[in-house]
């Protein structure tokens, strides 16, 4: 099903969306994902893990660690972690969600991907998030996806050259209900 464009968003042209899927991250993984995490073009938008990180976020039941894959072959394309899948208060934290396929739609896709499993599948109540305040392309797509901006952490990760804020944004479940009801978001 194709999400219909959000009012503010119905001048643009629509292109179709990129097909994604998520799968769980396997050890052999690993490379793959340390090397989109050392790229330079995403450095400057997160704090990299070491592979011990990666590995225990695998194993660890609390933690979901996907694996992006995108594109008429689909091929790993980027990964997801998300955290909190056990809670009793029903947060769960998009902790990353890493591309290397710049601008092709494989990010916005796996958002919504994402937002099916933690609403649907692990019955969250909220779904949130921080980005950098240098990340405004995350940011802006955040925004169309419909998560609302909840507070600002100001200059709390060091940075090259200075610090920089954390924008801390957020969904419930009824607003992606109403997005659903909407049809900007798929149906379960």
């Amino acid at each position: 099903m194709t999400a219909a464009p959000a009012p503010a968003d119905r001048h643009l042209p629509q292109r179709m969306p990129a097909r994604v899927r998520l799968r769980p991250t396997m050890q052999s993984d690993l490379d793959f994902v340390l090397t989109l995490e050392h790229d330079p073009a995403n450095l400057p938008f997160i704090t990299p893990w070491d592979r011990v990180q990666h590995e225990g976020a695998i194993r660890f039941p609390d933690f979901r660690h996907f694996i992006i894959e995108g594109g008429p072959g689909l091929e790993a394309v980027g990964f997801v972690i998300l955290i909190g899948c056990r809670s009793q208060h029903q947060a769960l934290e998009l902790k990353r969600m890493v591309v290397r396929d710049k601008r092709q739609g494989y990010g916005r896709a796996a958002l919504r991907v994402v937002k099916r499993i933690a609403f649907d599948d692990l019955a969250a109540h909220r779904l949130w998030l921080d980005v950098k305040s240098r990340n405004t392309v995350a940011r802006s797509l955040y925004e169309q996806e419909g998560f609302a901006l909840e507070g600002v952490l100001r200059e709390a990760v060091r940075v090259p050259g200075g610090f920089d804020s954390l924008i801390v944004m957020s969904m419930l479940r009824h607003e992606f209900e109403d997005r659903r009801a909407l049809a900007l978001e798929a149906a379960g």
